[in-house]
């Protein structure tokens, strides 16, 4: 196997684990969050969030490693085979570092970062409602976007990888 496939392999490997990631907080942590009232549903994306803000190392290497696996795999690609013939690994790959990580840096780090903020015992119940109510809705609509793009990414690599 070239290099090429062998970072395919890699791309493929570590986006299929973020979009795991970001499809169980659709499917199951987000709905799960959503029955809680307005203090419990804060402090408890809190306590989850707090993990990854805490550099939580596995989920690290896979975020990260997932930038780095793409990006190498771009690179490789047009070294290897040139634009002609990879204009879809550098097309799924930029999908994959604009749709996902473009969306987490500019939509959920932001919204993530305000929530770890609020003093939610300071707050009254119309405040946390409006919190509440400014931070899910937004979060949980832009994480499916970036769902979407993520699976899709992995199986458009693993298309490129089998055409191999």
């Amino acid at each position: 196997m070239d290099l090429l496939g062998i970072s395919l392999i890699s791309s493929i490997t570590l986006c299929s684990l973020v979009s795991g990631f970001i499809f169980t907080y659709s499917i199951v942590v987000m709905p799960g969050l959503s029955n809680l009232n307005d203090k419990d549903f804060l402090k408890a994306f809190q306590v989850t969030d707090a993990v990854i803000q805490n550099n939580q190392p596995l989920f690290m290497f896979t975020w990260i490693g997932s930038i780095l696996a793409v990006l190498a795999t771009i690179l490789i690609s047009l070294f290897s085979v040139g634009l002609v013939e990879t204009w879809l690994i550098v097309l799924v790959g930029v999908a994959y570092l604009l749709g996902v990580q473009g969306i987490t840096a500019a939509i959920h780090i932001p919204l993530n970062n305000h929530i770890q903020k609020i003093k939610i015992e300071d707050l009254n119940d119309k405040a946390l409602a409006d919190e509440r109510i400014n931070f899910e809705k937004k979060w949980n609509y832009f994480n499916n976007i970036r769902t979407v793009i993520a699976i899709s990414v992995s199986l458009l690599f693993l298309v490129q990888l089998s055409l191999r």
